[in-house]
């Protein structure tokens, strides 16, 4: 397309949605949202910015294959799994990390659970974009 105006408002419009993906990445443990649909909508965002600009734009913003982020997504989500066998805990079960954690507070909660999130959310980006930037250039 050769829409001045797409191309500006694309460029805001994906850095918003790829910060409201990660805001939905963060939030999702407790409430709706997480990897998936983070991924989604951060996937979105370069779609949309691929759209207006063109494939090649787009994985020059991107920097970094979509393929490639979607097999360290994998490679994060299994390790999220492996780290209970450390613990002698059955795969896959949740692990807790409380950071600053006094005699009256609990501190910063991290868990494995939070890890496989950011996995599926990298694994989910990767698979959509290299979906759609291979259909884009086909036409």
């Amino acid at each position: 397309m050769n829409s001045v105006i797409l191309k500006a408002g694309t460029r805001y419009l994906a850095g918003l949605l790829l910060v409201f993906s990660v805001y939905m990445l963060l939030r999702g443990h407790n409430e709706p949202g997480g990897g998936f649909i983070g991924g989604l909508i951060g996937a979105t965002g370069f779609v949309l910015y691929a759209v207006a600009v063109g494939t090649a734009d787009a994985r020059a913003a991107l920097r970094v294959e979509p393929q490639s982020i979607a097999m360290v997504g994998l490679g994060i989500a299994l390790l999220a799994g492996l780290l209970a066998a450390l613990f002698g805990q059955p795969f896959f079960t949740g692990q807790w990390l409380f950071l600053g954690a006094t005699e009256t507070d609990k501190g910063l909660p991290l868990s494995t659970v939070l890890v496989f999130d950011v996995g599926v959310y990298l694994v989910v980006f990767g698979a959509i974009l290299t979906l759609v930037f291979a259909m884009e250039e086909e036409i």
